[in-house]
């Protein structure tokens, strides 16, 4: 097969997704894709490693900057009650650490059942449970407080840093995107799948500070940790392994 009759060859069903096409002799042992992700995970791992220092030196401008956003929101959330309880009923069901876990799960079993696809199934329940290890161990080591409020609006529990909500909806959001990217999703499809993903990774984000249990910075080291983590997933996905390339990349069109 020539070279150009092998950059225009339509990517394969998703279920053949592991060890089925082998690495074109003479290519680099790693595909671009894996060298992607690998520089993606470094830049990711640098910013997340700044920022728990500053957090947990108490830097005193970041401080003073989740202050300073945290006060006034507070007091809207105190007086607008039902944006209020709109917001809680995202955060708490929509939103939900549990209901992303189960959207997860469900592409899973799809993977599975439609596809045939054990290894991407295996691989993207693997990534979530680690994730939820990677972030109580953050949460364990930094050991920060959530604000408190003479008047709260909601609770919460464990440490603030980094927030759950945050890291997992990034986490989810991101491993389903990368997946319909890589295996050709349709152009509807695909730009819908990213307006979803956006506003939920951006919503829950909004909704944490809203309610005054998490402070900016947590929510942000959530987004930092959970693309850290989708990084690292992808980069392994991605290895070459025995000889063997994966399957190419079809943009959606």
């Amino acid at each position: 097969m020539t070279l150009a009759a092998r950059a225009v060859a339509p990517a394969p069903p998703l279920g053949e997704d592991r060890g089925m096409y082998r690495q074109p002799a003479g290519a680099p042992p790693r595909t671009w894709a894996h060298r992607a992700a690998a520089l993606t995970a470094a830049v990711f791992a640098v910013c997340s490693a700044l920022l728990v220092m500053l957090v947990a030196a108490r830097w005193h401008p970041l401080v003073a900057l989740d202050d300073a956003v945290s006060r006034p929101t507070h007091r809207w959330a105190v007086r607008e009650h039902g944006l209020t309880h709109t917001f809680r009923i995202l955060t708490d069901w929509v939103w939900d650490p549990l209901t992303m876990r189960l959207v997860c799960a469900a592409a899973a079993v799809w993977l599975v059942w439609r596809r045939a696809a054990w290894w991407t199934a295996v691989w993207l329940a693997v990534t979530v449970a680690l994730s939820t290890i990677v972030q109580q161990s953050a949460k364990a080591a930094v050991d920060r407080p959530r604000p408190t409020w003479p008047d709260p609006v909601d609770s919460a529990h464990y440490a603030a840093f980094p927030s759950g909500h945050a890291m997992t909806a990034t986490v989810v959001c991101g491993l389903l995107l990368w997946l319909l990217h890589r295996f050709g999703a349709g152009r509807a499809l695909w730009r819908t799948a990213v307006a979803v993903a956006a506003v939920s990774v951006a919503g829950v984000g909004l909704t944490r500070v809203w309610l005054g249990v998490h402070w900016p910075s947590d929510v942000l080291g959530g987004w930092l940790f959970g693309a850290l983590v989708v990084a690292v997933a992808v980069m392994a996905y991605e290895w070459p392994r025995g000889g063997r390339a994966r399957p190419p990349v079809r943009r959606p069109r």
